[in-house]
């Protein structure tokens, strides 16, 4: 009986990881920097306080599928904004029309000095890339 139940679960554990491999199959999606063309955000910032950033942005193709924001603090109040995308590689027919959609963000005022959004547009003809720039002044408390 103690041999039968052993051997079953060493047969279950090869189906499971005969079954779960991950190497045979090859990706079908690569993440890649969407453009984001506008960006909605208040005039200036309370201490302490949330507050939800709009952004619009472009997907280049029915394929592309919005994943969210990277936000990188690139210093104390300096935030360079990116809008992500998944592409589909195992889709053939994808529709080639380019779509603007908007998606926000939560973000906390931390400090008291003014902020700088760098928000991602694109690379330049070099590969750079370019940003457009916002400063939001935070209120005296």
């Amino acid at each position: 009986m103690m041999r039968t139940k052993f051997i079953l679960l060493a047969a279950l554990f090869a189906l499971v990881s005969n079954g779960c491999s991950l190497d045979d199959d090859a990706p079908n999606f690569h993440f890649t920097a969407l453009q984001i063309v506008d960006a909605e955000l208040p005039e200036s910032f309370d201490f302490n306080r949330t507050y939800e950033i709009k952004v619009d942005y472009v997907k280049p193709d029915g394929c592309t599928n919005y994943e969210g924001f990277d936000v990188v603090k690139d210093s104390l109040t300096v935030r360079s904004v990116v809008a992500i995308g998944s592409v589909r590689l195992d889709v053939d027919d994808c529709t080639q029309e380019a779509i603007e959609q908007t998606a926000s963000f939560n973000f906390k005022v931390i400090y008291n000095e003014p902020y700088k959004f760098k928000f991602y547009t694109g690379d330049n003809s070099e590969g750079e890339a370019e940003y457009f720039e916002v400063v939001v002044p935070v209120n005296e408390p």
